[in-house]
């Protein structure tokens, strides 16, 4: 139906082709609604939810009754033409904030203009004077951190000029907007349907892109898997156990991705966004290792052992032994790894600052190994031989040897050892069996069997940091000694070789003073930080009479043969399970 309705047509215009007596078939347009444009999709972050008696939809429904229906007001941040949000959902809230500040003073100082002003008394009666003319209007919104600006309209009023591409770019110019402006779109929206009470991108920023720091790919493990496989068999192949990783002069180490470069940004109003450059990744250069000439990797300036020792990496000589250790070689004190491919015989020494690896037997000799002491067969120590490791042992078979381990130990079987181990002691594999002599460790014994038949007395003691506290009882000893030779020296008569003699003691007692206080403090922090000891426990398949278990001051000895055992401490008991 045709609107005759004066101030509606001064208000939006009257249709050039449609007098004021068209038929009514002619109108092809619904009826305008009588209520405003549901509000839906009040959960979206980022569309901005108006009330039904705001400015934009009194606007709104003064438009359709004149024009007939039309898109509903939608002031939502998208893009049509994108896959993702145009601003991120952080920033959504407080734009849209923002936004309906903007919308609310030019929809109400619009609204203003449109509606007539109350007239007096005496004018009732009378029409209404027409309100003036008023072309269509476009404002700029522009976000708070300039990347991009939007622009929505609202239609012309009383015979106004429509949309124009001259109206967008004022706007966006009292905006100051002149970087990232898509003249497309402003070319396009006047003709658009949904040109009016919709937000549209009509400039992008570009975004300071900051630079990827530098990073480093290793080559070599860090710190290499300490894994023993058993087979079906329940057998562990003591020779594929090796934490020697290989390296020849001029192997890359580790790789150096560079640091990349930072792209500056520009705001939508012109302004320069500065970025940052990358940091350059801290090269892990130590011992044996040096940048290659690109600088792009970190290489072996050596042939040795890749090792890392929490900092750096650093490539150790290895030192390889082809048959035993004999009068052929003499003793060894070696910085780097050392791999003996046969035994080491009675009476000699092996020190190494790394690791060890013994192919054949060891016998009654000393080995110390900084690292991991490894023996693919065993050890046969007529209770002579004296084995440490300031990492972890493995070995198939331990018979009447002295052993410290500062961090776990794993055998097939241990036979009449003096075994003393800050971690764990775990003889599970092959016939996994503990007879005779003594097991101290600070955290847990677990083995098939523990005893004998034959009621072999086997003690097992958890608890405490049995290879700190033994070395701090040898240098209690051994100031003893010293305080002991130095008295004696004293009582000597007076000589040039006593004097020599006494300032020797004297230097070797202060030192190991020292050394003792130090010690002290640190296995008073090692105790702090020890766990409760409740959780310290025995675990086994079987344990014979003869066999015996102690967690700290609590004691239990097995009568009996008894099986499968758990043993912890329960109070002040030690618990059987």
């Amino acid at each position: 139906m045709a609107n005759k309705n004066p101030l509606l047509s001064w208000l939006f215009g009257a249709d050039p082709e449609e007098g004021p007596e068209a038929p009514a078939e002619q109108a092809e347009t619904p009826a305008p609604p009588e209520t405003p444009p549901p509000r839906d999709n009040i959960s979206d972050p980022f569309r901005l939810t108006l009330a039904s008696d705001h400015a934009v939809n009194k606007l709104w429904r003064l438009w359709t009754e004149r024009a007939g229906r039309q898109y509903p007001p939608s002031f939502r941040f998208e893009d049509p033409e994108g896959e993702t949000e145009p601003i991120p959902a952080a920033q959504a809230k407080q734009e849209l904030a923002r936004l309906l500040l903007a919308v609310n003073a030019s929809a109400n100082q619009r609204l203003g203009k449109v509606q007539p002003k109350k007239t007096d008394k005496a004018s009732k009666g009378k029409a209404p004077p027409p309100p003036p003319a008023l072309d269509a209007q476009a404002v700029a919104f522009v976000t708070n951190d300039r990347l991009t600006a939007w622009v929505f309209a609202y239609p012309p009023v009383g015979g106004g000029k429509e949309l124009d591409r001259g109206m967008l770019s004022k706007a966006l110019g009292e905006k100051q907007v002149t970087y990232g402006i898509d003249n497309a779109l402003l070319d396009a929206l006047p003709g658009r349907p949904d040109r009016y009470f919709r937000l549209y991108i009509a400039a992008r920023g570009r975004a300071a892109a900051h630079g990827k720091d530098g990073r480093i790919i290793d080559m070599f493990s860090r710190r290499p898997e300490r894994k023993m496989v058993v087979d079906e068999f329940n057998r562990v192949d003591y020779a594929s156990i090796s934490f020697i990783q290989n390296a020849e002069e001029g192997d890359a180490i580790c790789r150096i991705i560079a640091p990349t470069k930072g792209e500056e940004g520009k705001t939508v109003l012109g302004q320069d966004l500065p970025a940052r450059d990358g940091k350059p990744a801290a090269v892990p250069k130590g011992r044996n290792t040096a940048l290659n000439g690109q600088g792009d990797a970190l290489i072996a300036t050596k042939t040795g052992h890749v090792e890392f020792n929490g900092r750096t990496f650093q490539v150790k000589p290895v030192m390889d032994i082809d048959g035993n250790v004999d009068y052929s070689t003499g003793h060894i004190n070696f910085l780097g790894d050392v791999h003996v491919h046969g035994d080491i015989c009675t009476g000699f020494t092996v020190r190494a600052m790394g690791n060890i690896t013994v192919d054949g037997v060891v016998e009654a000799a000393e080995v110390e190994a900084g690292g991991d002491l490894i023996m693919i067969k065993g050890a046969q120590g007529d209770n002579r031989a004296v084995l440490r490791a300031g990492h972890s042992i493995f070995a198939k078979y331990l018979e009447n040897c002295c052993i410290y381990a500062m961090e776990g130990l794993h055998a097939d079987c241990i036979i009449n050892c003096d075994v003393y181990c800050d971690g764990l002691v775990e003889v599970r594999s092959g016939r996994g069996t503990i007879i005779g002599g003594s097991i101290r460790a600070a955290h847990e014994v677990s083995a098939e069997v523990i005893g004998s038949r034959s009621e072999c007395h086997t003690d097992v003691v958890l608890g405490g940091l049995p290879c700190q506290e033994f070395d701090h009882d040898v240098l209690m000893r051994e100031i003893a000694e010293l305080t002991e030779e130095l008295e004696k020296t004293e009582l000597q008569p007076e000589s040039p070789a006593k004097f020599t003699r006494m300032s020797k003691l004297r230097m070797q007692l202060s030192l190991n003073k020292s050394k003792l206080e130090q010690f002290d403090r640190d296995l008073e922090e090692l105790r702090e930080d020890q766990d409760n000891p409740g959780v310290r426990r025995l675990t086994c398949s079987v344990a014979y009479p003869g066999a015996s278990v102690s967690i700290g001051p609590a004691f239990y000895r097995f009568r009996q043969e008894t099986r499968p055992v758990v043993a912890r401490l329960l109070g002040e008991e030690i618990c059987i399970v």
